[in-house]
């Protein structure tokens, strides 16, 4: 048996009392510190782990830090890791395979596939990034203020809420990025006007039963302003949904992104980005497949270490 299965075995369970090296000590996970008059045996409470160690422990996070990671690195040090301008054409040296000059080949332009693939990360985060952040903000304040006051004002917000949750996500954003204009203005406003709604309406929900609870009821009786409690009390205990949210938002963000580009409505030429980089290489499929399977297949590993990360600072949470 190994040295943490034997660890494990001796750690007492959470639900009843371990032992301690003095006998007239019980540990206890919610010890008060003071002397049973049953037994005369002094109850004191087990140390909680520090969140960092049960991150350590928690599969998910550390797979999602690591992929995330990974991405992270590549776009911050894009003009680093880049072997070639990513906006540089070659047209002699068009649809090459990889070398040892081009990696993973050229473009039917001849521009260095890896280089662009660098450098698309960094505008696809970058957008995504910023898309998050309004919609992020706009949510959480409406859906707690909503939630809380209640009345008129929350009646207006879910009617706000189910009408845009009514039509498709991407028809919306198509028909705001035609209103607006191609580029990363139109993601910017289209993002903005509709990616708030998941927000308002997971914390007008929790909101609503946390307004309700003992604890607010007691704050409130103590004498606490509104403000007070709603920061002080109920935002801790919201927010951490709000953030695993946040998690899984980039993910589809930047799938929007990628399907904008991918339209001829996204990010414009010749800024390097994975969704015109499909589109650029689908003509090619049949021949020089990897043109759109490499950025495709980053999409899907950006989305699967976003979403671990988010599942995994669930975890770690709930463990609190």
């Amino acid at each position: 048996m190994s040295a943490d299965l034997v660890a494990a075995a001796a750690e007492p369970p959470a639900d009843r009392p371990g032992r301690s090296d003095r006998p007239d000590v019980v540990v206890e996970p919610a010890g008060t510190g003071e002397t049973d008059p049953r037994d005369g045996r002094e109850r004191i409470a087990r140390r909680a782990d520090p969140t960092w160690r049960r991150a350590l422990r928690t599969p998910a996070f550390v797979a999602g830090v690591v992929i995330t990671a990974s991405i992270v690195v590549a776009a911050v040090f894009a003009p680093l890791l880049a072997t070639h301008d990513p906006a540089a054409q070659d047209l002699l040296n068009g649809l090459q395979g990889p070398s040892a000059a081009h990696w993973l080949g050229t473009d039917q332009l001849g521009r260095d596939l890896y280089s662009r693939l660098l450098y698309g990360a960094r505008t696809d985060l970058r957008i995504a990034g910023l898309a998050v952040v309004v919609p992020f903000v706009t949510g959480v304040l409406l859906g707690t203020v909503a939630g809380y006051v209640g009345g008129r004002f929350d009646w207006v917000v879910a009617r706000v809420v189910d009408t845009v949750v009514a039509f498709p996500f991407y028809v919306i954003v198509v028909a705001v990025v035609f209103a607006v204009g191609a580029g990363e203005k139109g993601i910017y406003v289209a993002l903005a006007l509709v990616g708030w709604v998941t927000y308002a309406r997971v914390l007008r929900n929790t909101t609503a039963v946390y307004r309700a609870s003992p604890w607010v009821v007691a704050a409130r009786g103590g004498g606490l302003s509104h403000g007070r409690v709603v920061v002080r009390h109920i935002l801790p205990n919201t927010l951490t949904q709000a953030v695993v949210l946040l998690m899984n938002d980039v993910v589809f963000v930047i799938v929007a992104v990628v399907t904008l580009s991918y339209l001829g409505l996204g990010v414009q030429p010749p800024t390097p980005d994975w969704g015109t980089m499909i589109t650029d290489g689908k003509a090619f499929i049949s021949t020089q497949w990897w043109l759109s399977v490499a950025p495709g297949a980053l999409v899907v590993y950006t989305g699967i270490g976003l979403s671990l990360l988010g599942d995994g600072i669930a975890d770690v949470w709930r463990a609190e």
